[in-house]
């Protein structure tokens, strides 16, 4: 007897499902149902095509040889049936059947043996005055994304609301486009749940270099205007917005799973096994509409990523076709571009880390992405985080106008195998200079956690050296540079005495006090740590990542 297998959803993880689904069962009758017009395209790439870094639509919907991926291609390549326009409108578990509508046509029925949701998320749109103004866009679909761009106009002001990943891709989008952006975001940091807030500030000093206007820690309360948005009320100002885009995040699309009585996981999402099977064993989940694991945690999570789904359909699919398959969870590894900065995470960050109760140790370090002798040397800063008892690492942030894909990536293989701070440090990385330093920025960061962790570093971060001077702590903050650099650019309040000639200058050193020693990525900074712990000073710190993790304002600025 032939298996009915029925797909809902034909994007990221219900192409996927079924094209897996056909290739582990050539005989099953194999049917995908949405109710959009465009299937199976790259939304990720949506801020792109507004800018016109992708020029054409259809580049969001080809394969890599540039052939479409819509109902034909489907049919003739894959052997799948797509039904778009095809409204779902429940699902009878009993009779096994699903309930739909195309177009205005009354309700049919279609059966399966097994169903697969990949019914996605949507853009969460917040309880606020005047929501439902003209001018006030998501941007999650090809539809939203052709009227944004018709309406994206040099000279016009636009307001975007939410500063993570969409928001900020969205950002430099219109800007692009010659608009004049202004990006609120409720929380006091950019990429909130992304980065810890001293990465976040290296990708903020970028983004306002380009001429966008930065409003954290600022709540919206509403919108205003005639017809359509004119003004965003917000932190008790106006701002002036011809065009508001909204991208505080997205919610799982259950409704359809929860009117069928499936279980909904803790996090709002559809619950699914290893097997992505829902609390239904004929009925699998798969993409941003179900929650996983994080694979540090062991915590169910929400974190809808494409890379994720793609994985998550594929899964699915070999199931719901009588295969064996697992997908044991992710670890939140995410990445963007915004104008001329890279920036990422995999695992967890310093604040999640402590929020799940990990008692953790960190590091900053900030050098070149390549040889720094190499043409095109470009600075890139990292953030590592491990657990203080054990040495595992559980999370690395890195921002910067170089490479920070490689580090991420060879972080993350290292998290999900539950790698130490002393394997890390091991690993036998690419090496060349066009693409890296000998000692790659990844293992001096591992390097620098092993010093910390053993005893033989003590750093302090930025912020809290900050907050040491606005406090008027009596410490002495020692900048080890050379007399050029520090003329350049340098703290209000340190005091100079270049790291050669240290040992000569001692006595000019109070030994009851606190010292906290830095340089340009403090490399330096300790190695004067270690000199005067050997000539018997009881209390002294670098400053991690030096100068180039300094987020503040420098001296004379």
């Amino acid at each position: 007897m032939t298996k009915k297998i029925v797909v809902i959803g034909a994007n990221a993880a219900g192409a996927k499902a079924a094209a897996k689904a056909r290739r582990t069962d050539p005989n099953a009758e194999i049917v995908v149902l949405d109710r959009g017009s465009f299937i199976s395209y790259g939304a990720c790439g949506i801020p792109y095509y507004v800018s016109d870094t992708v020029k054409e639509l259809k580049e969001l919907m080809s394969t890599p040889v540039g052939v479409v991926r819509d109902r034909n291609f489907f049919s003739k390549v894959k052997g799948v049936s797509v039904r778009t326009n095809t409204e779902v409108t429940g699902i009878d578990r009993q009779r096994k059947l699903i309930r739909l509508r195309e177009g205005e046509a009354v309700e049919s029925e279609l059966p399966y043996d097994k169903l697969v949701l990949a019914t996605g998320s949507s853009p969460f749109i917040p309880a606020l005055e005047n929501v439902s103004l003209s001018n006030v866009f998501t941007v999650k679909s090809i539809e939203d994304a052709e009227l944004l761009k018709e309406r994206a106009l040099p000279g016009t002001a636009a307001c975007i609301i939410g500063a993570g990943l969409i928001g900020l891709e969205t950002a430099e989008a219109l800007r692009d486009k010659g608009v004049q952006v202004t990006l609120v975001e409720m929380r006091d940091q950019l990429l909130p749940g992304v980065l810890d807030a001293e990465v976040a500030a290296v990708v903020e000093k970028h983004v306002k270099l380009q001429g966008v206007t930065v409003l954290t820690g600022c709540a919206v309360t509403g919108f205003a205007g005639l017809g359509r948005v004119q003004q965003v009320c917000a932190g008790g100002r106006e701002i002036a917005a011809d065009l508001v885009v909204l991208a505080p995040g997205v919610t799982p699309n259950v409704a359809l799973a929860r009117e069928a009585g499936l279980a909904i996981g803790v996090t709002g999402a559809i619950a699914v096994d290893e097997q992505l099977r829902t609390s239904d064993p004929d009925i699998y989940a798969c993409g941003d509409c179900c929650e996983t694991t994080h694979l540090v945690t062991g915590k169910k999570v929400f974190i809808p990523l494409g890379s994720t789904a793609n994985k998550q359909g594929r899964v699915a699919g070999i199931n719901a076709a009588g295969g064996e398959a697992t997908f044991a969870g992710v670890i939140g590894t995410s990445i963007l571009k915004v104008f001329n900065v890279n920036a990422g995470k995999t695992g967890l960050t310093e604040s999640e880390a402590r929020r799940h109760g990990f008692d953790v140790e960190t590091v900053i370090s900030p050098a070149p992405d390549r040889a720094h002798f190499f043409p095109g040397a470009k600075p890139i800063l990292l953030k590592l985080v491990a657990e203080r008892a054990t040495g595992r690492i559980l999370g690395l942030q890195a921002a910067g106008e170089g490479a920070v894909d490689k580090r991420l990536d060879a972080a993350a293989t290292a998290i999900t195998f539950k790698a130490s701070a002393e394997q890390l440090s091991q690993l036998d990385l690419a090496y060349a200079p066009p693409y890296g330093a000998a000692m790659d920025n990844l293992i001096v960061a591992a390097d620098i956690m092993k010093n910390k962790l053993s005893g033989h570093a003590r750093g302090i971060t930025a912020r809290e050296v900050k907050k040491k001077l606005e406090e008027g702590d009596d410490f002495i903050l020692l900048d080890v540079r050379s007399p050029a650099e520090h003329g350049e650019i340098g703290i209000d309040g340190a005091k100079l005495i270049p790291l050669g000639a240290l040992r000569e200058r001692l006595e000019e050193l109070p030994r009851d006090k606190e010292i906290v020693a830095f340089c340009k990525v403090s490399l330096r900074g300790y190695e004067a740590q270690k000199i005067l712990d050997a000539a018997g000073f009881a209390d002294v710190k670098f400053m991690d990542g030096g100068i180039m993790a300094w987020p503040y304002r420098f001296r004379d600025q």
